[in-house]
């Protein structure tokens, strides 16, 4: 039971667990955007929906709409997800300066300061 109890409270599952519920859930958004996209393109150039399009016998139809619902998709992800969370995440957790680390920058300073005590020059 120990290493039950381990494995569970062991790294980031519990993060996991909610960052998958959360896709789950915010998965009917984003099908109801690429809908209502879909829906427009209807509306603009006929159906939307490409199923029975045949091509010198070759039946692409169906294929021909999963590939513009996934471009689609791709779309509103990256322009109502990807591209704010960017702004967002740049704007309140801007990167640090570049420079020396302060860990490693504190370890020079001991590093200096012992050689100082020793009487020998600093690097």
């Amino acid at each position: 039971m120990t290493g039950f109890k381990n494995f569970i409270l062991r790294g980031n599952i519990v993060e996991l667990a909610v960052a998958l519920i959360m896709a789950l859930a915010f998965k009917s958004v984003v099908d109801a955007t690429v809908q209502l996209l879909m829906d427009l393109i209807g509306k603009v150039g006929g159906t939307p929906n490409f199923s029975r399009y045949d091509w010198n016998g070759i039946s692409i139809g169906t294929w021909l709409t999963a590939v513009v619902a996934f471009v689609i998709m791709a779309a509103v992800v990256y322009f109502f997800i990807v591209l704010p969370y960017t702004k967002a995440k740049e704007r309140y957790f801007p990167d640090e300066e570049p420079g020396t680390p302060a860990d490693v920058q504190l370890l020079q300073e001991i590093r200096d300061l012992l050689a100082t005590q020793q009487g020998r020059p600093t690097a």
